[in-house]
């Protein structure tokens, strides 16, 4: 099973990473404005995931990667794969266990206080 990992940006905005089993960064989410509209945006996602596209692209330096996008809407880029086999295998595992993934909440700043 991955996980969804809700973490602060630099410049404030909040973001989620969704990580495989083995915990490579797969999926890095748009920006969000709170910690709830991310926590809506990764339920809506988990909910839709069937109809949910993914768009394949490939750099010009031969690297592979995907858009997830729902109703018209880009809400994450994955990581750059160096085969197309291992973007497969990344869709295939989002695919399989995005619903069932838990989610990790490390926007508070408490290591700092």
């Amino acid at each position: 099973m991955g996980t969804f990992t809700i973490s602060k940006k630099e410049n404030g905005l909040i973001k989620f990473e969704f990580n495989s089993r083995k915990g490579k960064t797969l999926l890095t989410s748009q920006s969000y404005r709170s910690k709830e509209e991310c926590e809506k945006d990764i339920a809506l996602l988990k909910e839709k995931i069937e109809v949910v596209s993914f768009l394949k692209f490939k750099t010009p330096a031969g690297k592979f990667f995907f858009k997830m996008i729902y109703n018209g809407h880009i809400h994450g880029i994955s990581r750059k794969f160096t085969t197309e086999l291992l973007l497969l295998k990344s869709l295939e595992e989002i695919r399989n266990n995005f619903t069932e993934s838990e989610t990790l909440d490390f926007s508070q700043d408490i290591f700092f206080d």
